[in-house]
């Protein structure tokens, strides 16, 4: 657990370091790597769905994800 805190923290030093516009850039880039890895990890889970079928079950997913308490 303590190698995870230092781990964290050098990774929170490192983007604070960041000029905006790179810090934005690797917010969509995790953004976008989580995505690929919920939609891998779907396509894992329903081998059997096509791609369009598994699009759909995707799109589900994500719309209950969201924080519709605004």
């Amino acid at each position: 657990m303590l190698k995870t805190n230092k781990t964290h923290k050098k990774y929170i030093e490192i983007i604070r370091k960041m000029p905006p516009e790179e810090r934005l850039k690797k917010c969509f880039e995790l953004s976008k790597l989580s995505k690929d890895l919920f939609f891998a990890g779907l396509k894992n889970s329903f081998p059997e769905l096509t791609k369009s079928k598994l699009k759909e079950k995707y799109l589900k997913q994500i719309a209950k994800c969201r924080n519709l308490n605004y």
